[in-house]
């Protein structure tokens, strides 16, 4: 979800010029929302929170009535009612939003095969090949809007420029509902005036390292010497930044994208000192990733976990395995151990696992010893269970009578590619 709530929005008048473009980004509106309302029309025109209602969730969406308030993507739900307390709060639905995704990724590729998803409500399209076919950057980017909106029945905004960067910031400059085009001659005008949060890739720290120094604006990034941008946010970004201002961006569509990393995590309605518990949440959180991993055919080298404490610090720890693996017992043992190297023993909110660093599984072998053998049959054995019965049929023994975790939420956030 987009940091804007549709103020300042800006568009191109129609037979803007498009000299010089290629690459379009396109970005459903408030997706969730907009599937939310289109399933119950009567949610039209109000103020949505898509989250639980227990108080203790997050916002996963918003329509934009919402966003007017300042409710925003991740915000505590507790915090977006005290801003929007006329809001209505619909719980999300999230294999329906997977079904609408694919309706509105086949209205891409039906345009061109050069389609990058960036997640389920956004992509990349290259539209440079097939501009005999269907006319030029900036119509094509039209018939798009009016086919989603004509088949799918939500809307969605798009940027049209010559890099990807561009084309993103575009996008979000546009929503919703818009569209704007920057021809590749305006890419220097365009990019100027900009904030530097706006920049795709500047995360707050990074944007609080540039402005402490006065470097507010896209402008102030090219004028700034590189050694002032690698002081400020180090030297791999400082010169990504420099290339950006200055309107360089050599990245293609890329059609077979590579799962990052798969995670799990899960949100308790009362908070957690029992270190007992944790640790077995940690393992059942690790089972799941493992099960995602080995249904993708995947391994990692990495494990990382997130601890969520009651006053919302923050704490992550990443491990990189001596072997790839996909045995949950592994990965859950990982886990526990970066688990016990956190000092704190405040009351725990959220604990998470991710899997990061994937490759494709058996890229490695198998040595002439397989530590992980008696586990890797228990856990095959697991999921062919879970493939006939469902999920519910089978856990560990230590996790019986434990539902989904003691006092876990009802609706664990599950996460793809980051």
């Amino acid at each position: 979800m987009g940091h804007g709530d549709g103020r300042g929005r800006i568009v191109s008048p129609d037979g803007a010029d498009d000299a010089g473009t290629r690459i379009l980004h396109v970005d459903m509106d408030a997706f969730y929302a907009g599937v939310e309302v289109l399933d119950d029309p009567s949610l039209r025109g109000l103020p949505l929170i898509i989250g639980a209602p227990d108080g203790r969730s997050v916002v996963s969406s918003a329509s934009y009535e919402a966003r007017r308030y300042g409710v925003r993507a991740a915000m505590p739900v507790s915090q977006a009612i005290r801003l929007c307390p006329s809001a209505r709060i619909v719980l999300p639905h999230f294999h329906r939003y997977q079904e609408v995704s694919k309706q509105v990724m086949a209205i891409f590729e039906s345009f061109t095969p050069l389609v990058e998803p960036l997640s389920v409500d956004e992509a990349f399209l290259d539209v440079h090949g097939v501009r005999r076919l269907w006319g030029s950057p900036a119509r094509i980017a039209q018939l798009v809007r009016e086919r989603v909106q004509d088949e799918v029945g939500i809307t969605c905004s798009v940027g049209v420029a010559a890099t990807k960067h561009v084309a993103k910031m575009a996008s979000t400059m546009a929503k919703p509902d818009g569209l704007l085009v920057v021809a590749a001659a305006d890419t220097l005008d365009f990019l100027a005036p900009r904030p530097v949060r706006a920049m795709w890739g500047v995360g707050p720290k990074a944007a609080e390292a540039l402005e402490g120094r006065g470097i507010r604006t896209i402008r102030d990034i090219r004028e700034s010497s590189q050694d002032m941008l690698d002081r400020a946010v180090g030297p791999a970004l400082g010169i990504r930044l420099a290339q950006l201002a200055r309107g360089e961006d050599a990245r293609m569509v890329e059609t077979e994208r590579i799962e990052k990393s798969i995670g799990h995590e899960e949100t308790f309605e009362t908070d957690v000192t029992d270190r007992v518990f944790l640790r077995a949440e940690l393992l059942r959180l690790a089972d799941r990733v493992a099960a995602r991993l080995r249904r993708a055919e995947w391994e990692t080298g990495t494990v990382a976990i997130k601890v969520r404490f009651d006053d919302f610090r923050t704490l992550s720890r990443s491990q990189t395995l001596a072997e790839p693996t996909a045995v949950g017992q592994r990965i859950g043992e990982a886990a526990q151990t970066l688990f016990e190297q956190i000092e704190s023993r405040d009351p725990v909110r959220l604990v998470g696992v991710r899997a990061e660093k994937l490759r494709p599984a058996g890229g490695g072998g198998i040595g002439l010893w397989d530590d992980d053998e008696d586990w890797r049959r228990v856990e095959g054995a697991m999921d062919d269970a879970v493939a006939r019965f469902g999920t519910a049929t089978i856990t560990r023994a230590r996790h019986i009578g434990r539902g989904e975790g003691r006092g876990a939420a009802r609706h664990p956030k599950d996460h793809g590619l980051d």
